[in-house]
């Protein structure tokens, strides 16, 4: 009874304290936080130290994210600080900064230091080898990071404090478990003072002072003291070595030890493991090296820049002076007809039947080009239709139609993102070496002796424009310089090529090159093989990279008179079937009866290989080519999917593109440049309503935006410049007055919102100088503070910080000063603008004004990259979907990688054509090594192509893995002996 009476007459007193504490100005507890934020931090800081100093997780992130998080991790504390004091709720803001920041400078410039000694052992060959690697600074700078962060918070929950003899726990005789055995324990009161005792019991025990600096006088010189905590005033200072600085000294004492162990006796006698063990980890850990897509809007990458640079060249130096298909001519033996040896080929002629395939575009994300290659290399595919099972060998024959890798050609991309995708599903031959140089194409297994007498799968690839960026440099080295693309044969020696397939039908392989045409030399070879070996009776399949039945309907242009006087005046109604590339979609169209003969009948595209996904409604209107109707008969993805698809432009367009940020939110700054200050705003702030208030900030908008177009000079050069680019990207096929207003209502659209946000800024900032909140200390306000209490909080009888920074030449405490000067950019900011707004720009020096601008750069940035991101996917949306204007750009900013297809034929042995074209929806994007490929048990000299189970990899899903979710999206069929139906005269339909 007497314990809750003590407790009821307490909880009052208590209750009252709390509230004085809240309104008190000055927190009465400097060192103590709120108990959350301090629990927050502890599992934060245990959470990353266990994940290796946050490498496992910061590795899974981007390398633009981690950079961006930490960028916007600085600007945000930095803000936060000048917020009105937290002090009543126990956040103590300025001490922690200050000593986060002096430790986290001085943890880096002493761990740099034991570096260059480290490597200068391992220079001179006193320390092994692997020592020699050496540590990336993003590694030292998460770790520098961490310790500071423990250090703040064991700061923050236990202070500096030294522990004096007459404190009633003492570190040598106390029990920290003595607090359970109080008699109050009953009651919810005692329990939180319970609390407290613990905090106490463990910074005095667990985490206590290692010891008075009288018992290690090698190091009294070289310590920092405790802080000295006593009633009234303390005789002399503290001599207890201060639990921060030997908490710092323990992890940076551990950083090199484990630094030491790792470099000296390697990863082996840390980790030890038995073969098998080591076998199987390696098995779970292994994952292929696949490339993302490719970041079209990023602005910073060197291929795209390299990819601008070869089209330019290209386009002004080649084009019309020197064409590669020419030289390819001019080496080969010309005989009379065809070019049997380069460029012929029937060795497929003889066959009952055969099997082929079909696909356009890889080489761009290595998940969606592996689950193309995948599916082309399994031996057979089951697919369920209808209450039965279909089966579809793999075909003895892949044509791939142009643009092999992206961005551009080159040994990289051609490797990584066209080569390896296909390795890994058909592993090419152990003998062959693919340095190798194919000097007498075709180069037979061992054994073979005839092209016909191989059963594997064989390849013939035409270029497309991308392969063309560098003059078919990478094309011919790669493809016709090569004799394998993993397990499929390339027998082709030129970049254009003439099949003749069973029952009569042919593929002719057409080279367009940037001219989206066929040169003489080429329609000289085709042609002339349409007159001497071409039967009346003959079907050809024309394939070509580009559409031109598409792309002439949305251009409005007449391109590839060579290929159409080809096909109307050479083939005369043999060519049923012409498949193409180019875009990344799949449509098929085929030929409305009509009177007169038909040149065409089945127009077919499928760029699905894995290059980013093409929309297919904005093309859902064509209905003519060769004056003939057509009808679309089939499309993927279908024209509701791709109009819904496009609304990812405004919703994730900042997501899919994060480096468009770079370029976004500098030219949203130079539009805004010669805005900045903005010194008379009371008009905003001195409103009477909120209607007054938005009035008066519009008003101010509009005036900026005439100060723009009549003063500036920044400003107008950056509006202009943006002008001119906006209008030249509109597409050619709009009238160039169509054109203007589309780029004057794009580029007004950024300049308003540049100035909002612009002004928002200057409110900001208005306001917390109106408060006190900045501008009020100078720009090392920080440091002048942290200054002022540094001698009593970390107190230096023995002069250290004097002796460093006479040793330093003075630059211990510079670089201190400085960093904090750096750290708080809203003070530069505001102490910056209030000189300008007083004295005028011209009192500012030269580097100044650059301090000023680049300040208000960091922050101006951040609010700006949301913001031009929305509203460029906003103006992307509106025109593909309302004009359907940008197929090209709307989509390739959003780098999708699903929807994949490829197109399977069959010639049966009536001669028909069967075609299916097969599609997945969603593309895996994490992979397994495949159990079955690895039991698989396999010959040294066995062909990949023989076994059971091909490929590599399998999706770390089985039930998302390309086998298991491939269907048909189209399936149709040429009869060879169907003649072209027409309509005549009287209206009737003849065959």
């Amino acid at each position: 009874m007497g314990s809750d009476k003590h407790s009821a007459g307490l909880l009052p007193t208590l209750r009252m304290e709390r509230v004085r504490t809240i309104l008190t100005h000055t927190y009465p507890y400097p060192h103590e936080h709120s108990r959350h934020a301090i629990i927050a931090v502890v599992v934060g800081c245990l959470f990353f130290i266990s994940s290796d100093n946050m490498h496992t997780l910061i590795e899974k992130l981007d390398k633009n994210i981690k950079w961006w998080s930490m960028y916007i991790a600085w600007i945000l504390v930095a803000a936060l600080y000048h917020l009105p004091s937290f002090q009543s709720m126990g956040l103590d803001m300025r001490m922690n900064l200050s000593l986060f920041l002096s430790i986290y400078i001085s943890s880096i410039l002493f761990l740099i230091v034991f570096h260059i000694i480290f490597l200068c052992l391992w220079y001179l060959g006193l320390v092994s080898r692997v020592a020699g690697r050496r540590p990336a600074i993003l590694t030292i700078l998460q770790n520098c990071a961490v310790i500071s962060i423990a250090c703040c918070v064991f700061y923050s929950h236990c202070g500096n404090r030294a522990m004096l003899r007459d404190r009633p726990f003492e570190r040598k005789t106390s029990n920290w478990f003595s607090f359970w055995k109080k008699e109050e324990r009953n009651t919810w009161l005692a329990k939180f003072v319970r609390m407290s005792e613990l905090k106490n019991q463990v910074c005095s025990s667990w985490f206590a002072p290692v010891g008075l600096a009288s018992d290690y006088p090698l190091l009294s010189k070289w310590v920092i003291y405790g802080e000295l905590a006593c009633n009234g005033s303390c005789p002399g200072s503290s001599d207890e070595i201060s639990p921060i600085f030997s908490l710092w000294a323990t992890f940076i004492g551990l950083y090199m030890a484990n630094y030491v162990v790792e470099r000296s006796t390697g990863w082996a006698l840390t980790h030890p493991l038995s073969v098998e063990e080591y076998e199987n980890l390696k098995k779970n850990q292994m994952k292929p090296d696949f490339l993302d897509m490719v970041p079209w809007y990023s602005g910073t990458s060197a291929d795209l820049f390299k990819t601008a640079f070869d089209l330019l060249v290209s386009v002004t130096l080649f084009v019309g002076r020197f064409d590669m298909r020419m030289m390819q001519a001019a080496m080969s033996r010309v005989h009379e007809g065809a070019q049997q040896d380069d460029l012929f080929y029937d060795h497929f002629s003889e066959k009952e039947d055969l099997w082929f395939d079909f696909m356009a575009d890889t080489g761009d994300g290595g998940n969606s080009s592996y689950t193309v290659a995948r599916l082309l290399a399994q031996p057979s595919i089951q697919l369920s239709k209808e209450d039965s099972v279909l089966t579809l060998p793999r075909g003895d024959l892949l044509l791939v139609g142009g643009d092999l890798a992206y961005p551009n050609p080159s040994g990289f991309t051609y490797e990584r993102r066209l080569f390896s995708p296909f390795e890994y599903a058909l592993q090419r031959p152990t003998w062959y070496k693919h340095e190798h140089i194919a000097v007498n194409k075709p180069e037979l297994p061992e054994g073979i002796s005839q092209l016909k007498e191989y059963d594997g799968p064989q390849c013939f690839l035409i270029p497309g424009n991308h392969d063309w960026f560098d003059g078919l440099n990478t094309f011919m080295r790669y493809i016709c310089h090569k004799s394998w693309l993993g397990g499929w044969f390339m027998p082709q020696k030129k970049s254009y090529f003439a099949l003749h397939l069973p029952k009569r039908w042919w593929v002719f392989g057409l080279d367009l090159s940037l001219h989206n045409d066929i040169d003489v030399y080429q329609f000289k070879f085709f042609s002339e093989l349409v007159k001497n070996k071409v039967g009346e009776n003959d079907t050809v399949i024309v394939m070509t990279h580009e559409p031109q039945w598409l792309l002439d309907w949305y251009w409005n242009e007449n391109s590839g008179q060579n290929v159409s006087h080809l096909i109307c005046d050479y083939l005369k109604g043999r060519c049923k079937l012409r498949i193409a590339g180019d875009m990344h979609h799949y449509m098929r169209h085929s030929c409305v009866p009509s009177e007169g003969p038909v040149h065409v009948h089945h127009l077919l595209v499928n760029g699905c290989g894995g290059a980013f996904l093409h929309p297919t409604h904005v093309f859902s209107s064509f209905n003519k080519f060769y004056g003939k109707a057509y009808e679309c008969k089939a499309s993927y993805p279908s024209f509701h999917d791709s109009n819904r698809i496009a609304l990812g432009n405004i919703l994730k367009f900042r997501k899919k593109n994060w480096q468009f940020d770079f370029f976004g939110g500098v030219i949203y700054f130079i539009l805004v440049f010669s805005m900045f200050p903005q010194c008379k705003l009371d008009h905003i702030l001195q409103g009477d309503s909120f209607s007054g208030h938005l009035g008066s900030f519009f008003g101010t908008v509009w005036d900026n935006f005439v100060y723009v177009l009549e003063h500036s000079f920044v400003s107008l050069t950056g509006v202009v410049l943006l002008l001119i680019m906006a209008i030249a990207f509109v597409p050619s096929k709009v009238s160039r007055k169509k054109r203007a207003i589309i780029g004057i209502i794009h580029v007004s659209a950024h300049l308003a919102a540049a100035l909002i946000l612009m002004l928002l800024m200057e409110l900001g900032l208005e306001t917390c100088i109106r408060h006190k909140l900045l501008a009020t200390s100078g720009y090392h306000s920080l440091y002048q503070w942290y200054r002022s209490v540094e001698s009593e909080h970390f107190p230096d009888p023995s002069g250290l910080r004097a002796r460093m920074e006479q040793w330093t030449f003075g630059l211990y405490p510079a670089c201190i000063k400085y960093l904090m000067s750096a750290f708080d950019v809203p003070e530069v900011m505001a102490v910056t603008r209030s000189n300008i707004c007083k004295n005028g720009i011209q009192a500012l020096s030269r580097g100044g004004a650059v301090i000023y601008y680049a300040s208000i750069f960091l922050y101006f940035w951040v609010f700006s990259t949301p913001v031009v991101s929305l509203v460029f996917g906003s103006y992307l949306y509106i025109c593909i979907n309302w004009f359907h204007l940008h197929f090209d750009e709307a989509f390739s900013s959003l780098r999708i990688a699903n929807y994949k297809s490829f197109t399977r034929f069959h010639i049966n042995r009536d001669g028909d054509l069967e075609v299916f074209t097969l599609a997945v929806d969603k593309v895996p994007r994490e992979w397994m090594l495949d159990p079955d490929w690895d039991m698989e048990q396999k010959q040294p000299q066995q062909l990949s192509h023989r076994r059971k189970y091909p490929s590599k990899w399998s999706a770390a899903a089985g039930q998302q893995d390309p086998v298991n979710t491939v269907r048909v999206v189209d399936h149709f069929v040429i009869r060879q002996n169907e003649k072209p139906d027409f309509v005549s005269s009287n209206g009737s339909v003849s065959r």
